[in-house]
């Protein structure tokens, strides 16, 4: 994911984590109030701090009746032992500058009509609150770290937990 410069520290330390990861899912409550959760790719996180996706139109309206829905972004990078979870609202827009600047060829399996696709839809995440678990990217590291943490039933280099609080921001422009 390309990150942006942000406008704060909270989001400037999320928005580090963030880049360079090309896999999440989604979850959020459908219509009939159960969760549901699908892989996603995110794009970009803009100077808003909102998360941009590429959605289907089919797939994701149905679920959009109302503007917006509280939904979760959870990343997991075990390679880098890293763990995100965002909580956050999201919604639905036909931007289609956006459209245009985030579209690749990777996408085209899904949407063959390119960034004019009437399947396309973007589906923006601005986070309210993330949770960040973050602990040793070498296997070696996080084995002696588990091993002395066994030895002093307490966690010992294992990592930290981090809680960020995204401040208020205005309302999106549609």
């Amino acid at each position: 994911m390309k990150t942006q410069p942000q406008a704060n520290d909270e989001m400037s330390r999320l928005a580090r984590h963030l880049d360079g990861q090309r896999t999440a899912m989604l979850s959020f409550s459908d219509e009939h109030g159960q969760i549901t959760a699908r892989p996603m790719t995110p794009l970009e996180m803009d100077e808003r701090g909102e998360i941009w996706m590429l959605a289907s139109r089919q797939r994701m309206a149905p679920h959009f009746v109302a503007a917006l829905r509280q939904a979760n972004l959870s990343i997991s990078d075990e390679s880098h032992a890293l763990y995100i979870s965002i909580a956050g609202v999201a919604r639905l827009s036909d931007d289609t500058s956006r459209k245009q600047a985030l579209w690749s060829a990777m996408a085209r399996p899904w949407f063959p009509q390119g960034a004019d696709d009437p399947d396309l839809v973007l589906l923006a995440l601005q986070p309210q609150l993330a949770d960040i678990w973050d602990g040793p990217a070498n296997d070696a590291v996080r084995l002696l770290a588990l091993t002395a943490s066994i030895a002093a039933s307490r966690p010992i280099g294992l990592g930290a937990h981090e809680i960020i609080k995204a401040p208020p921001v205005p309302a999106p422009v549609r």
